[in-house]
């Protein structure tokens, strides 16, 4: 039974979901914000207005000789002349507490035969009050208000109220509202659309990359040849260094096992010839060459193990404690050769990045030529440069001519033929040392012997 795919996530819709729910959010914020704002103005601006015709109806208050209020001069406002205007005017006398005593001394022509209905509150002296009251028709109306005592009779309060329909404040902030919500739809299409074009264009980077993906996966081409921005560029260096690595190990694995093959061709050519003619001498010949071929297939296996170590990410291994452990082990196969090894105390304490076992073979290999080789003196040296690291292994013994140093590195290739071994020691170095990006380099040493540079991959800062 098949699992069900999951629904594959796209960071096309992820991006332009995000970006259209937080333009929609910041549009309705703006948008809330802005009319709250408009409508405070037009009330403040509708209030000053109620205050200057307060002062207006303050001013041209007297109180005649009989004590009853009138006006001086009629106030400027011609809405106040038409009934049910909007705009109204009014005057209550006030109780010796200060609340109005349901007496209208004098109102607005625009009133007509109506009356305010007034809250029952007691407004200190001068003091402006804002009350929201029903008008004559029923209509909402912003009313203010002061208390004022005249100084013809001062012991008389006198309620001095203004009011304008709530629709000098409702209209404009409606007609606001409608420009206002246009305004933002059409800045809101404005930023949708820059929004998908920013991520339509930002994301075809990834689109073509998927098509060169493709091809390479089809057989097209070997890597992905065209420029990324640089956000996706170390991406692709990344991938082509792959590719290129993989590309280099299979060429290396079609010649290994071809060197490998030819290797084992003669061996087994001798066993053959020697089996069609029975010797007593078969049996030593025999160990021989599969001695022979045993060393060739290790030394295949050896490399074959490398090349897969060195594609695996996040191995780690401490190259001085190895070091240590390995001159212990020579002086232990080597009692018979009294040699003095030393390891530079004062040198660095590398982590090699690569496998522990590939390691040990390479400077087993190393130690094990400079044991053989010395005639009493080995020096070890690490070094740091970079994201390598280098080990230095000097020794005093015949050393190598200038001409002879990069032969040697050859498989099968020895200095000595007297000397037992198979010359596959430095051949085996320097192939794990390339598959691991590495190298193998001989020189003279100050000792007067062979220097041979191992130089490795480092892991980490020190």
């Amino acid at each position: 039974m098949t699992r069900p795919q999951r629904p594959k996530r796209s960071l096309r819709l992820r991006l332009l979901a995000g970006t259209l729910a937080w333009i929609i959010t910041t549009l309705a914020i703006a948008g809330w914000g802005l009319s709250g704002l408009f409508q405070q103005h037009v009330t403040e601006q509708l209030y000053a207005r109620l205050a200057t015709q307060l002062e207006q109806l303050t001013a041209n208050l007297t109180v005649d000789p009989q004590g009853n209020a009138v006006l001086s001069g009629e106030l400027s406002d011609p809405r106040l002349h038409r009934p049910y205007s909007g705009l109204y005017w009014q005057i209550d006398s006030v109780s010796a507490d200060g609340r109005a005593d349901k007496r209208t001394l004098l109102r607005s022509r625009s009133l007509w035969d109506t009356l305010l209905s007034v809250p029952e509150d007691a407004p200190a002296d001068g003091v402006l009050h804002q009350h929201r009251v029903d008008g004559p028709q029923g209509e909402a109306l912003l009313m203010l208000e002061r208390l004022v005592y005249p100084a013809e009779a001062p012991e008389q309060g006198l309620r001095l109220i203004v009011a304008a329909d709530a629709q000098l404040v409702s209209e404009p902030v409606e007609r606001f509202n409608g420009l206002l919500a246009i305004a933002l739809v059409i800045l809101g299409l404005g930023l949708i659309t820059a929004a998908v074009m920013q991520v339509v264009i930002g994301l075809r980077p990834l689109g073509q990359l998927r098509r060169s993906l493709q091809a390479v996966h089809e057989g097209k081409a070997q890597r992905i040849e065209q420029d990324y921005p640089q956000e996706i560029q170390p991406l692709v260096d990344d991938f082509n260094s792959v590719l290129n690595h993989n590309a280099r190990i299979v060429d290396q694995a079609r010649t290994r096992a071809g060197n490998l093959a030819h290797a084992l061709k003669t061996p087994l050519s001798i066993l053959a010839n020697a089996a069609s003619r029975p010797d007593d001498k078969l049996p030593g010949l025999v160990r021989e060459q599969v001695a022979m071929a045993r060393r060739q297939i290790d030394h295949h296996l050896a490399h074959a193990r490398a090349a897969a170590a060195a594609r695996v990410p996040g191995m780690r291994s401490e190259v001085r404690p190895l070091l240590e452990s390995l001159l212990h082990v020579m002086q232990r196969l080597h009692q018979d050769k009294s040699i003095n090894a030393t390891l530079d105390k004062d040198s660095i304490a590398p982590i090699f990045r690569g496998e522990k076992q590939d390691l040990q073979e390479m400077l087993g290999n190393l130690l094990e030529n400079a044991w053989k080789w010395s005639r009493g003196r080995v020096h070890i040296t690490l070094e740091r440069s970079g994201e390598q690291f280098t080990i230095i292994i000097d020794d005093d013994g015949p050393g190598l001519p200038a001409e002879q140093r990069q032969t040697v590195l050859a498989r099968g290739v020895r200095a000595d033929e007297q000397v037992p071994g198979s010359g596959l020691g430095l051949a085996i170095v320097s192939d794990l040392a390339e598959l691991y990006e590495g190298a193998l380099s001989l020189h003279a040493s100050p000792l007067g012997g062979l220097r041979a540079r191992l130089t490795l991959p480092a892991a980490g800062s020190q």
